[in-house]
């Protein structure tokens, strides 16, 4: 596993974590303090914005997990990957790709996000 594999994981380990204590002590060790997630949906602003988008995520989609779909790519201090929601052993309905970028220490500084796949109605 290579340093942008496993970024990718940890990235999909925290939108998996449900105690938000324990969400927010990985947050706190996987982005820098003034770390920025964007996607069509959201704008989180700094670690304590990020804990709580994910953890409205999961009260919103409560029996969904997170996997990644896909290899990752990365060059320099940026990775991408592809990633799903949904029931464990289901087809996720919910489908994205992100690109996150990292400072020197490996901590995430910004996440871009794109929604693939959505429900509608």
């Amino acid at each position: 596993m290579n340093s942008y594999d496993e970024l990718a994981q940890r990235y999909i380990d925290t939108w998996n974590e449900t105690d938000a204590s324990a969400r927010r002590t990985a947050v706190d060790q996987l982005y820098t303090e003034d770390a920025r997630y964007v996607d069509p949906m959201a704008v989180a602003d700094g670690r304590e914005a990020i804990a709580s988008m994910i953890g409205a995520v999961q009260q919103q989609f409560p029996d969904f997990s997170f996997r990644l779909a896909g290899p990752v790519d990365g060059h320099h201090n940026q990775a991408r990957f592809g990633w799903e929601l949904g029931p464990a052993g289901s087809p996720a309905p919910i489908v994205g790709f992100d690109v996150a970028v990292s400072d020197e220490q490996g901590r995430i500084t910004s996440v871009l996000g794109f929604l693939d796949k959505v429900p509608t109605g």
